[in-house]
C-alpha cells in the first residue's frame, strides 16, 4: 500500500464516523491539519472557484485538478481525498487519473456517474451516464489501483434525475463493482436519509454536508448512526473564507485602513506559524554558512 492510501485505510478502521473538511489550497490543508483533523479533502467546486473565478460547472480539466490535488497532498502528513469528477472520460481515461492519483500518494478518492461537463451536485439539471457505463469506469478504477490501498468512494448523482430507487440501485452496482464506500449525493430530506440507510445495512456511506444545500445539515453523530463511514463538508471553508474577505475588503474600502476591522484576521507572525517559517528558517541556518 502506499504511505497515505494505508493511514487512511487505518482511520476508517477505527470506529467513530471520519470529519473530512473540504479545502481548495495548500493553506488551507494546513489549516486543517493544524486543526487536528485526521485527513483532508479537496473540493472540486472549491479548486474551480479559487484557480478559475468560476462555478463547479464541468470547466476543470484534469490536469488542473491532479495539480491542485498533488500539491495539497505535498502540504500536509495527513492522507487526502481527492475529488476527481467523473474520471474526465471513458474508462481508459479513468485508469489514467487512478494511476496518477497512486504516484503522488493521494489516499481516496470519488468517481461520480453524471454526464461531462458535470455539474455540482447541489445545482439543477444534472444528467448521469448509463449505470453500466459507470460501472465499468469503478471496475478500471479498481484495476488502476493495484495494491495500492487507496480508497474509492462510489458516487451516483441520479437521485434528482431518476428517483431514490435508481440512486440505490446505482449505489450497490458501484459497490459490487470495487468501490469501498458508497455516496447517494443530494438526498432531499431525513426520510431519503433512513432509506439509503435502510438500504445499505452493513455497507458504508458517505455524506456531504453543504451549507444552504439540498440535503439537511446533521451532526456527525446522527450520521454515523445512519451507517455514514466518512462526513465531508466540502465548502465550509471556502465560504468562511469568502465572507471574512468580502469583509475586510469593504472596510478596507471604506476606512482606507484594516486598522479597526473586527472580524478575524491573523498578524504577520501567526500566519508564519501557519506556513511554518520557523522550519524553514532552521533549515537555511543548517545549510546557509556564507555568513560564516
Amino acid at each position: 500500500m502506499t504511505p497515505k492510501a494505508a493511514k487512511l485505510r487505518q482511520i476508517l478502521e477505527q470506529p467513530d464516523i471520519l470529519v473530512l473538511p473540504g479545502v481548495y489550497d495548500c493553506v488551507g490543508a494546513k489549516l486543517v491539519e493544524q486543526a487536528g483533523f485526521d485527513a483532508v479533502f479537496t473540493s472540486g467546486f472549491g479548486v474551480s472557484a479559487a484557480a478559475l473565478g468560476k462555478p463547479d460547472y464541468g470547466f476543470l480539466t484534469a490536469t488542473e485538478m491532479m495539480y491542485a490535488a498533488s500539491r495539497i497532498t505535498a502540504a500536509v502528513e495527513i492522507p487526502l481525498v481527492a475529488d476527481i469528477d467523473t474520471g474526465y472520460g471513458n474508462p481508459l481515461n479513468v485508469y489514467r487519473t487512478v494511476t496518477e492519483l497512486v504516484r503522488h500518494d493521494i489516499a481516496g478518492f470519488i468517481l461520480e456517474d453524471q454526464e461531462w461537463p458535470k455539474k455540482c451536485g447541489h445545482f439543477a439539471g444534472k444528467r448521469v451516464i448509463p449505470m453500466a457505463e459507470h460501472v465499468e469506469k469503478v471496475r478500471a478504477a479498481a484495476e488502476a489501483r493495484g495494491d495500492s490501498g487507496l480508497v474509492m468512494i462510489g458516487r451516483t448523482d441520479a437521485r434528482a434525475p431518476c428517483g431514490l430507487d435508481e440512486a440505490i440501485a446505482r449505489g450497490h452496482a458501484y459497490y459490487e463493482a470495487g468501490a469501498d464506500i458508497v455516496f447517494i449525493e443530494a438526498p432531499q430530506n431525513i426520510e431519503d436519509l433512513q432509506t439509503i440507510a435502510d438500504a445499505f445495512e452493513g455497507i458504508p456511506l458517505f455524506a456531504n454536508m453543504i451549507e444552504g444545500g439540498r440535503t439537511p445539515l446533521l451532526p456527525a453523530e446522527k450520521l454515523q448512526e445512519l451507517g455514514c463511514r466518512i462526513v465531508v463538508y466540502p465548502l465550509s471553508g471556502l465560504f468562511s473564507a469568502a465572507a471574512v474577505i468580502g469583509a475586510c475588503l469593504q472596510h478596507l474600502r471604506e476606512h482606507g485602513t484594516t486598522e479597526g476591522f473586527e472580524g478575524p484576521i491573523l498578524s504577520f507572525s501567526e500566519f508564519e506559524q501557519v506556513v511554518e517559517v520557523a522550519k524553514y528558517r532552521a533549515q537555511e541556518d543548517q545549510f546557509d554558512h556564507t555568513a560564516e
